[in-house]
């Protein structure tokens, strides 16, 4: 075998790959040879059949057959030989030949590129703090009482935190527009569910009460049609409900799950998942302050087809959250242009703490792997259950690994970067989280 390499433009490489003739024609003829043994023709004998019947039947299939495992095969005992490290499959030609001539193909691939990392010490991080308060706890409770809040009509002007049950239709320039009208629609003021405007344009309006109210659709709005656009709302308004919390009782408690009906014991476990939840908030806080430090600091080349890769498993996850509001079958093909961005940070993420793990040999510290099973665990009514669990599942093992030494490198990064903190409450943190 003999390799050429060629570097064409940034990460591309070119193989050109020369087998000899021998060794191609001698798989060609051992795998002809054995087909006409195996295979019945009328005219001939089972296991009598001339080779050159078989060739003549069969041979190009065969050829391409051959061709295909002998490229796959010289392919990876070139990079090997060559020490390129291929970022994706190959596209794979192969050139015309005839018998007892060499066998030559091409391979075009990119290559990973070579990061050179900045000295971590150069990197400014800011890192967030925060703990859960007595308040914070309190107003918790107060979230779980609205869970299972009633609601009681009344017969003042509706204000925020109340829910109102109306009928709508929009038009813009006198002409109603497609959604713009729903009967029976219900909401709560102020949570923001609706386009600026509409939700405050009912504030102080009892039930029964006819009117209209004036709102521009922000510039960013989803449908192309309405951007930007004055429209004005026509709106009947058939109920104003106030929230009753229920009281913090004994039975309350229970449906928590805490048999005793103590108060206290269930401030106990909310504080214990708020704090996980917290934790959890923060370490993600940090990690995607770090990473964007680390990305900025280092200019990287990114290979196309992993960002191609990476684009696929954006869309697919896309997919999937898009299918439980509507059939997979009617959604459209989303455009790869909606991921790219994404995608290229993913992979950029992905080749610089690569390179950091590799280039100060950091592996996975396996009570770091215990402790965070442990952690997942401790939110289900069985933790011994779930470690058994991940513990005799290998891909989940996997994961946890993959998770525990990406946090061991942040961890590594953030005690040599230039860390400032900056104290945060619960709020400001969770609220960021889920925004």
């Amino acid at each position: 075998m003999q390799v050429s390499v060629e570097a064409t433009q940034g990460l591309e490489r070119t193989l050109t790959i020369t087998v000899d003739a021998d060794v191609f024609d001698k798989e060609y003829d051992g795998r002809i040879r054995h087909l006409s043994k195996t295979q019945r023709v009328d005219g001939f004998r089972p296991g009598k059949v001339p080779a050159s019947v078989i060739a003549k039947r069969f041979g190009a299939a065969v050829e391409q057959e051959v061709a295909g495992e002998v490229m796959q095969r010289n392919f990876f005992e070139a990079v090997v030989a060559e020490k390129l490290n291929p970022a994706g499959a190959p596209q794979v030609a192969p050139q015309p030949r005839k018998k007892g001539e060499a066998f030559v193909f091409t391979a075009k691939f990119e290559v990973y590129p070579e990061v050179a990392l900045a000295p971590l010490e150069e990197l400014a991080v800011e890192k967030e703090t925060a703990e859960v308060t007595d308040a914070d706890l309190d107003k918790m409770i107060v979230t779980l009482r609205k869970q299972h809040a009633e609601w009681n009509a009344v017969e003042r002007e509706a204000g925020n935190d109340d829910q109102v049950t109306l009928d709508f239709e929009g038009s813009i320039d006198g002409e109603v527009f497609e959604g713009g009208k729903a009967e029976a629609f219900q909401i709560v003021l102020g949570s923001g569910r609706m386009i600026p405007g509409f939700e405050d344009g009912i504030i102080g309006h009892k039930a029964d009460e006819e009117f209209t109210i004036d709102v521009n659709f922000p510039e960013e709005y989803h449908a192309e049609n309405l951007k930007g656009k004055a429209a004005q709302f026509a709106i009947k308004l058939t109920k104003v409900e106030e929230q009753v919390l229920p009281e913090v009782t004994p039975e309350f408690v229970k449906k928590f799950g805490v048999e005793s009906g103590e108060l206290e014991t269930l401030k106990t476990d909310v504080k214990q998942n708020m704090a996980r939840e917290l934790d959890q908030a923060l370490k993600t806080a940090a990690k995607d302050k770090v990473l964007s430090a680390l990305v900025e600091a280092n200019e990287v080349e990114v290979p196309k087809a992993l960002v191609e890769g990476e684009v696929d498993v954006l869309r697919k996850q896309a997919v999937e959250r898009y299918s439980q509001q509507m059939d997979p079958k009617n959604m459209p093909e989303l455009p790869a242009e909606l991921f790219t961005e994404q995608a290229e940070k993913r992979v950029k993420v992905g080749l610089v703490l690569g390179e950091v793990i590799k280039a100060n040999e950091l592996k996975v510290d396996q009570d770091k792997v215990t402790a965070l099973i442990e952690s997942a665990a401790s939110a289900y009514e069985d933790p011994a259950e779930v470690v058994a669990y991940y513990k005799n599942n290998k891909e989940m093992m996997q994961n946890i690994e993959n998770v525990a030494l990406e946090e061991q490198a942040i961890d590594f990064i953030l005690e040599r970067a230039t860390v400032t903190e900056v104290n945060k409450s619960f709020d400001e943190v969770m609220n960021k989280t889920v925004a």
